[in-house]
Parts: structure tokens; sequence; C-alpha cells
């Protein structure tokens, strides 16, 4: 396996996801073939990773994935690559209460990977050594590596902020960049603006590979990176293909591109033909359709536009007339639902499929990790079985899902505990909680098998 590296910081925002960037571009622009992931639960970070290195990003997610789970999407990742530039989430420590499950620390500690820890020290300078050192003896298992600084006011705050942080620490800075607003990525609700809308601008970009390639030592990072131990290359288990032939559309535009890279890979791993679509711009789905998958996304955004394609609502109206399976995550919940109420009270007419309505929240985020169990069967899951997933939301379903239409019963106490979720009518499967099916290949299998089924009882059982 190739080298690696991860890119930790003290906290949210200090530029984890503008120094990826810019390492990508810069490794490229070296020769170097990098290939992005992410930690934990996130999509709009790895859709500018795949902008700036121009290949897929994943995610490595130590509380959806098990540690054969997590390798495995790391060899796929590498594949035809020479380093993996990991991206962490939050601060290095931050996750799951005391054990800090879920934290960019563990995934450190299950990968055993090198950390280069980012620091925001736009307002501090020697203090930078103190935050080192404390993340340096924290935790035995997580090995810094070296340290970034961002937002540096001056050649003379560099070199006083280096070497306060050599001395009380050893480790090396091995590259800054400056305090320049204009470096600044794109903001707004649930986060950065994903790559589908134009995400990071080109010229951003190049000036950050630009940056990166001056005022960071490359070489030593490819030697720490190629550095990381070897992990345990055990041959992984094969997904079996249940099919061929089956086409399954994925909905995937500005409202609706939330989705795991190695979900989608799943699914053609399982015999699965992916055809993306777009419910915003296509009057119709693509022909001969046996399933369909619906991600996250921003429908709150694209409601009207949404609202307006009414040959594509009625499109997929009739795919579930037909019984045909759908898998809904989040954004695609909300538009099977009869109406979206925006953040200023508008109410839009959605594809009228499941009976509630979507109503956006200022007030109300849900963040965090599920472990639900299946009320009855689905495209996805038996009756009784549970899976790991995770919700980050702005909006609540209302009326909440009753009893005989409910899809789940969420588990943990973070999110609930024992309140009902999501909705399975027929074919239709639509929940709040995202899924990567990395973690459980055997619901790609049988979301393919009854798209498969369904093919064939749509044919009249005809071979």
């Amino acid at each position: 396996m190739s080298g690696r590296f991860l890119l930790a910081g003290t906290h949210s925002s200090v530029g984890k996801t503008t120094v990826a960037l810019g390492l990508l571009g810069a490794l490229a622009r070296s020769g170097v073939r990098p290939a992005p992931f992410k930690a934990g639960p996130d999509y709009i970070d790895p859709s500018l990773h795949a902008q700036a290195a121009g290949r897929p990003s994943r995610n490595l997610d130590v509380w959806l994935l098990d540690g054969p789970a997590l390798r495995a999407v790391l060899r796929r990742g590498l594949q035809r690559a020479d380093v993996a530039v990991i991206e962490g989430v939050m601060g290095l420590f931050d996750g799951i209460g005391p054990s800090q499950d879920g934290s960019t620390a563990a995934l450190a500690r299950a990968l055993d990977c090198p950390v280069l820890l980012v620091l925001d020290v736009a307002a501090m300078s020697g203090t930078a050594a103190a935050l080192v050192l404390g993340c340096q003896q924290l935790r035995p298992g997580v090995r810094l590596a070296g340290v970034i600084l961002n937002r540096i006011g001056s050649e003379g705050h560099l070199r006083g902020t280096t070497e306060a942080i050599r001395i009380a620490t050893g480790l090396p800075v091995l590259g800054s960049l400056p305090n320049a607003p204009d470096l600044a990525v794109p903001e707004r609700h649930l986060g950065l603006v994903p790559a589908a809308e134009g995400g990071v601008p080109p010229a951003v970009l190049d000036r950050l590979a630009t940056l990166v390639a001056e005022r960071f030592d490359l070489a030593a990072i490819r030697r720490i990176a190629e550095a990381a131990p070897a992990l345990d290359e055990a041959p992984e288990s094969p997904i079996d293909a249940v099919s061929s032939g089956v086409r399954i559309g994925v909905a995937q535009d500005r409202a609706f591109g939330f989705y795991y890279q190695d979900t989608i890979d799943l699914l053609g791993e399982c015999g699965a033909e992916v055809v993306p679509f777009s419910p915003l711009d296509d009057p119709q789905l693509p022909p001969a359709l046996d399933g369909l998958y619906i991600g996250g996304g921003f429908p709150e955004l694209y409601a009207a536009e949404l609202s307006a394609n009414v040959s594509m609502a009625a499109a997929i109206r009739q795919h579930v007339e037909h019984a045909k399976p759908v898998y809904a995550e989040c954004g695609g919940l909300m538009a099977l639902g009869q109406t979206l109420v925006t953040f200023e009270g508008t109410p839009v007419p959605m594809w009228r499929v499941l009976p509630f309505e979507s109503r956006m929240r200022r007030e109300r985020l849900s963040i965090g990790y599920r472990e639900v169990e299946a009320v009855r069967a689905s495209p996805l899951l038996e009756p009784g079985a549970r899976v790991r997933g995770h919700e980050f939301h702005w909006s609540e379903a209302y009326p909440p899902p009753p009893p005989d239409l409910a899809a789940y019963r969420v588990l943990d106490a973070g999110g609930g505990g024992d309140r009902l979720e999501g909705f399975c009518v027929g074919a239709t499967l639509a929940s709040y909680v995202h899924l990567n099916l990395a973690g459980a290949p055997a619901l790609a299998q049988r979301f393919v098998a009854t798209c498969a089924r369904a093919s064939l009882a749509g044919r009249g059982g005809r071979q």
C-alpha cells in the first residue's frame, strides 16, 4: 500500500480543507499522484477534494466502518496513486464522549497514520507551542509528525511561532499559509459549498497549489508518508454480483449530491449499472430503470425548480406506482414528501409520494451518529436488522412517521432513543439517516437483488 498522512486540526475551521486542497494540487503538480480521503461522515469536503485531485475522494469513518472495511476503502482509493492525503474532522480529539470514538485521533490509531497538525495562528504565536505539546502528549498511539501553520501574519510571526513549537515539542513546521481572506472557502448552513454548485473557484485552487509548492517542504511530507508502517494486507471478502443488467438511477445534480463513493462502487460491484440523472434539469427519468437512489443535498435551495419540473415528478411517481424500489436519504426523503416549507415559511409542492411535509428549522439542527433497527422489510434491510448511519439536517418531517409506515427505530440515546424514523411504503425506503454501505455491503447486495426481482416481475416473469 502507498504512503499516507493525516491532516488534523486543533478545532474546526482552522483551515484543514484549505491545506488539503493546496497539498493535493501541489503534489499533483510535482508528479506525485495523491489520493484524497476525508475522516468522518462528510460529503462536501470530498467533493472539493475531487476538484483539486481530479479523482474521487473517499470517507474513512471509524464509527461506520470496522478495521477491515477501513483498510478496504483505503486500498480502493489508493489504486493508481502514490500517497493518501487524509483530511481529519473537527479537532484531533473531538469524538463521541470521553472515548473519543469517531474522532480523527481514533482514525489515526486505526490506520497507524502519521499526523500533520494544522493550527490557525492568526491571534497567537508562543501559545501555539502549548497546543501542539498538548496534542502530542494527550493520547498514546497518535503520532504527530509535523505542524502546518495557517493565517501567518508575517515572516517574523512565522519564525517566532516555528521556534516556539520546535523548542517545546521537537516537531518541525512543514509549511505555512498567509493570512489572506481571499483563500477562504465559501460556507453556508450545512458547511462549505459543494463542487456541484461551484465549490472552490479554479483561481483559488491554483493559488493554493502555488502557495503550498512555495511554502511547504513537500519532500519532507513525502518522507513522512512513505515511512508510515505497512498495514495488514489480508484479502478482503469479495462482493458477489447478485444480478446483471439491473439499472439504478442515481440523482446527481445541484440539489442532490451527497453520496459516498464506495456506496456507488459497491452497487456496481453487485452487478448494477449506475445511471446518473438530474431531477432539476432532466424532463424524464432515464429509460428502463429498475431502481432509484436519491441521496441528500440541498432540495431546500432548489425547491421552486424541483417543483416546476412536473414531468420529472410524474415520472418518479409512476416509478413508485409500478412497485420499483426507491432508496432515499435526507434530501431525497424531503423531495418525496408532499410539501417542502422553506426557511422563509413558503410551502412548495414536492413529488407527493410520501404522506408528510418537510419543514426547515433554523433553530433545530439534527446531527450525529445513529444506530437504527429496521421496523419492517425494505429494499435494504430485513425486519430487525441493525445498521449504523448518521444525520445532519435543518429540517423535520411533519407529521412524524406513524408505526405502520415507519422505516426504523432509532436505538441510541443521542438520536432520541427508541423514536421512529423514516418511511417505508411499498418498495420505497426514505429516511433522514445516511448510510455508508462500505460498512454494510450486504445492504448493497439486497438493494440490487430487490431491483432485479422488481425488473423480472415487471416483465411478467419472462427471462
